[in-house]
């Protein structure tokens, strides 16, 4: 699987500049692109959808709203691995984390953040925000403190 995603491991110290990059990029006006609907969502069960992950955990909110407070809550401890985009290859990677909420829920997270327009416009995409299909195991956490 690593071989066709071309997955990696970042540097913690690299995993903590990329998270500081980003809570800066959501305090400073980022947009954030969140794909409520997706093609890949069509032959998934629902409850692994990104839409269906965003309405059960913050019911009451607007999802951009809560993504952004969630992604403002990531730590190199959530960090799981960085992968290249097979299908854009020249679009920054994607960096994938994992988050429990609930104390259960394991929620799968994978975001691009990139510079767009000449004005240096941030978009941060959501690509993924979902409940995991696979429970998460402590190998999948390269940083997280046993």
């Amino acid at each position: 699987m690593a071989e066709e995603t071309k997955a990696r491991i970042e540097s913690e110290l690299e995993v903590k500049a990329y998270i500081q990059d980003l809570k800066f990029a959501l305090n400073n006006g980022a947009q954030i692109d969140f794909q409520a609907k997706r093609v890949v969502d069509d032959k998934r069960d629902e409850k692994y959808t990104n839409q269906y992950t965003v309405n059960k955990l913050f019911p009451d909110e607007n999802p951009v709203d809560a993504l952004r407070r969630e992604l403002l809550t990531l730590s190199v401890e959530d960090y799981m691995q960085t992968v290249k985009d097979i299908r854009f290859p020249k679009r920054s990677e994607m960096r994938e984390f994992g988050k429990v909420y609930n104390g259960t829920e394991d929620v799968y997270i994978k975001i691009r953040v990139e510079l767009l327009g000449q004005y240096g416009n941030t978009t941060t995409f959501v690509m993924s925000f979902h409940f995991a299909e696979k429970a998460f195991t402590p190998e999948m956490f390269p940083y997280k403190k046993k």
